[in-house]
């Protein structure tokens, strides 16, 4: 068994692991191994794979699982302590891995890391995915040290301290393989999009820790799987938050929060067509109409695990203080 297993979940990424995957062997310690799951490409990715790359372990799932159903199935068939779940879009950098299970190793009540998260192709910005750290608000909305909602900072080291957060990106996570297990993985029903922030918030509800340590640096080139204007993506973002409020939120909390939500997510829909895109109005609506249908289905997940995660959600409105009052900037405690 080793100690950290990098397992990628590709599904038709052959260029980015073509582009990408050598610099990862190279950065691996002699206690890591690469794995690759197949999501059931029809790009050549396997055969590139078998011909390019016999060293690297490959799994195949027999169709198209999605990110979190796609890892479930994977890390079923993976034996190690650590896993980080790294997307195929990602270039590592040397000494990327190191500091990040040094953190772990010295703390069994940290269960998930996430490295400092950049632009690949804006080198000193940050990522939108998950930039330096994840958080949330009250209602759901998740930001980041470096990223609220479209307003993306430039890095200039002023969040290169390893600090509590709320969430770890789903692009590059490490996490203990016990924890995965235990917490059943990943919510499969979500497809894709926030899977990640649910399990961190089931994590947090037990007492781990969730951190990011910026020693460690990453480049993601983002949208690699689903461009960032596909109305698809869109649907998802707003079924999946409110999926993750109806599984996480307080009993006291939820029927005031779905409601404002509901009416906030309408807003944002009449925005996107103001703006032209008919498409992303209308999967707003269908994923408000998707989650009505199946909130029973979401509301028998609440039961499962205590609620005790919330305390450290961020108390204010983030649309608040970004739309109305002009808050761009969020430093890990407060906004500016």
């Amino acid at each position: 068994m080793s100690k950290l297993a990098v397992v990628i979940l590709n599904w038709n990424g052959k260029r980015f692991l073509e582009r990408f995957l050598p610099t990862l062997l190279r950065t691996l310690p002699d206690y890591a191994e690469a794995v690759v799951c197949d999501n059931a490409s029809d790009d050549a990715s396997v055969a590139f794979l078998k011909e390019h790359f016999p060293q690297v372990t490959l799994l195949m799932n027999e169709r198209n699982e999605g990110f979190a159903r796609g890892y479930n199935l994977a890390l079923q068939r993976v034996e190690a302590k650590y896993y980080c779940l790294l997307n195929s879009d990602i270039e590592v950098t040397d000494g990327w891995i190191e500091p990040v299970i040094e953190q772990m190793d010295a703390n069994e009540k940290i269960a998930a890391v996430q490295p400092k998260l950049l632009s690949f192709d804006r080198r000193d910005e940050f990522e939108y995915a998950g930039a330096s750290g994840g958080y949330i608000d009250k209602y759901g909305y998740p930001f980041c040290r470096g990223r609220v909602f479209g307003n993306v900072e430039k890095d200039h080291g002023q969040y290169d301290t390893v600090t509590d957060i709320f969430w770890a990106t789903g692009a590059a996570m490490f996490v203990r393989s016990d924890v995965y297990h235990l917490m059943e993985g990943l919510d499969g029903d979500f497809f894709a999009h926030m899977e990640e922030i649910d399990f961190c918030w089931r994590i947090k509800n037990l007492g781990y820790k969730i951190k990011v340590n910026p020693a460690s640096v990453v480049y993601h080139i983002g949208g690699g799987t689903l461009p960032k204007n596909n109305s698809y993506k869109t649907f998802l973002n707003f079924r999946n938050s409110l999926y993750l409020l109806i599984k996480n939120l307080p009993d006291e909390r939820i029927r005031k929060t779905l409601t404002l939500r509901f009416f906030l997510d309408q807003v944002a829909a009449f925005s996107f067509l103001a703006q032209g895109h008919f498409k992303d109005f209308t999967a707003v609506y269908k994923a408000l109409y998707t989650v009505a249908r199946t909130y029973k289905q979401f509301q028998a997940k609440r039961n499962t695990f205590p609620k005790l995660a919330f305390q450290d959600c961020y108390p204010e409105s983030v649309v608040k203080l970004h739309y109305l009052k002009r808050k761009k900037i969020f430093d890990g405690k407060t906004f500016s």
